[in-house]
């Protein structure tokens, strides 16, 4: 028996499984797969959650594994205006003055470095969930691997198995909300965007909008554009083409290093607890990643859930603090995650009439020569946090630094 079971191998499942083996609880992870799995999705992470990264012990390694940019740039496609915004306006007030990157494949890598030094806590690769009861002190979880069936028993369990979730399923939920009617399309690109002047960020067109981000060292940059989702998909190599080579500054003369679609989506299941299942990151919600959001906000679930549900194992608190954690964790997405990440998408794809352009345009302009207005832009992701509901604070706090700015206390 294991005190906790944790179905879902990727950065949220190991995430909460680590704060759970720190605070000294019997946790298992179970994942279908054979290793981490690479998924070009989230890769960017705001300078508000490098407190809660850093009080884990993380950062270091994540920071190593790789880099820091200070920058983050709107380009207007049809004028090829660049509007920069840096983090200057945070000098005092954080001493992580920088967003990271990292993809999350290799954040999963190193929180499970962090969480293999642990003895009390296990990792069941190739092990698939197919079944969950439960009863007032506990849950049996049925899975499937390559010897044959197996049981865990736990006393509670968490579904951090991804959109899809089969647990979330197996308890009764679905997500309620709306799929986008465009789909993204995701490239993995080699070029020498520095040559041209270009940084992380947006290119701003309501046919050409595109998220950059630089992936590493060695020149691999993440060029992702959204498109009707009723094109054909045999051939979005084609449009992946044409796409790049029109948007793509100077000579064009790039290497495609991998291609893939999704579907985007701004949906949450209707409660985070079920009994003794608990949902986490996009077990529990899904957003589209313009923002990145996704995963910061699944991170700040895996945060807050593991300090609670170790508090309640203990016996310092009852189990409605995990009422209180399912609760907190939906109004973030319903009134932040899913709110700011739709009004990135619609910066980005779907700004229509010019009068509308010309504003947000003259607001991205005047922002960074208004030192209060580019500060609470630095803040909006500090909305992504729930303090500690055991003592309040937040992961800043708790490291002994001012409390930011505006943030929820």
């Amino acid at each position: 028996m294991t005190e906790v079971l944790v179905v879902g191998g990727g950065p949220v499942g190991l995430m909460t499984a680590l704060g759970l083996a720190k605070a000294g609880v019997n946790v298992t992870v179970i994942e279908a797969e054979a290793n981490i799995v690479y998924s070009p999705r989230a890769i960017a992470y705001a300078w508000t959650i490098l407190p809660a990264l850093e009080y884990f012990g993380l950062l270091e390694d994540m920071i190593a594994a790789g880099h820091t940019t200070t920058e983050r740039s709107f380009r207007i496609f049809r004028t090829n205006e660049n509007i920069v915004y840096n983090h200057d306006v945070l000098a005092g007030i954080t001493d992580h003055p920088y967003s990271l990157t990292l993809g999350q494949d290799l954040l999963a890598e190193v929180v499970l470095k962090h969480l293999e030094r642990y003895p009390n806590a296990t990792v069941r690769w190739n092990t698939k969930f197919t079944a969950v009861t439960q009863s007032s002190h506990g849950a049996i979880v049925k899975a499937d691997t390559p010897d044959g069936p197996t049981e865990f028993t736990a006393k509670w369990v968490v579904a951090a198995d991804g959109g899809r979730s089969p647990v979330r399923h197996a308890v009764g939920m679905s997500l309620e909300g709306f799929t986008w009617p465009r789909r993204f399309v995701v490239t993995n690109i080699y070029y020498d965007f520095a040559k041209y002047g270009w940084d992380s960020g947006y290119l701003i067109d309501r046919k050409y909008g595109t998220v950059i981000y630089k992936l590493n060292q060695e020149g691999l940059w993440r060029y992702t554009f959204s498109e009707d989702a009723g094109l054909p998909l045999e051939t979005v190599s084609e449009r992946i083409a044409e796409f790049i080579k029109t948007t793509l500054p100077g000579d064009k003369k790039y290497e495609l290093a991998l291609s893939t679609t999704y579907a985007m989506h701004q949906r949450s299941a209707p409660r985070y607890r079920a009994g003794r299942v608990l949902l986490a990151g996009d077990s529990a919600h899904l957003t589209n990643p313009t923002s990145g959001f996704g995963l910061m906000g699944g991170m700040n679930d895996a945060f807050l859930l593991s300090e609670t549900l170790a508090a309640v194992l203990k016996g310092e608190v009852g189990e409605e603090y995990l009422d209180r954690y399912a609760t907190l964790r939906k109004k973030v997405f319903e009134e932040v995650t899913s709110p700011i990440s739709t009004g990135s998408f619609k910066l980005l794809f779907e700004l229509e009439d010019e009068a509308t352009m010309e504003k947000i345009f003259t607001d991205l302009r005047n922002r960074p020569g208004n030192p209060e207005a580019m500060l609470k832009w630095h803040m909006l992701p500090s909305g992504l946090e729930t303090p500690s509901l055991l003592t309040g604070l937040t992961y800043a706090q708790r490291l002994g630094k001012k409390p930011l700015p505006g943030a929820a206390s």
